[in-house]
């Protein structure tokens, strides 16, 4: 597999994604239904917007790592939040995630009215290998 990120200006490098990814002779690709705070039990978290980004990214690495793939291969990572006052404050957080992999992966972060039941922050990726 070959990965090339196209960044035309350089603001976005503190932002933790880059504007594209092209990624060529891809052996295989995943595509994540969005990760939520969701218990193993299948219960949604009610805990406030850091816990419920902390499992939401655990979540999303099981079902990377389950598929065979690697976080570090994300190459689409989509944020759904149902507020981004409570979200901004840990975009560290998922900034520091994202380092910690070595990912470099075109972003779009949004705010949506509501997520199923208790629910604050929804991670969708694609990954690549």
């Amino acid at each position: 597999m070959e990965k090339r990120e196209i960044n035309p200006w350089a603001w976005q490098n503190e932002r933790h994604y880059v504007q594209a990814v092209e990624v060529k002779q891809v052996e295989g690709t995943l595509y994540c239904a969005g990760q939520a705070a969701v218990h193993a039990d299948g219960t949604s978290s009610d805990a406030d917007m850091k816990t419920q980004l902390l499992l939401a990214i655990q979540n999303l690495e099981q079902v990377i790592e389950q598929a065979g793939y690697e976080c570090r291969n994300i190459v689409r990572l989509n944020v759904y939040t149902t507020s981004h006052e409570e979200f901004l404050p840990f975009f560290d957080t998922l900034g520091d995630w994202i380092a910690m992999h070595g990912i470099k992966q075109a972003s779009t972060v949004l705010q949506v009215k509501t997520l199923f039941e208790t629910l604050k922050i929804e991670l969708e990726a694609t990954v690549v290998k």
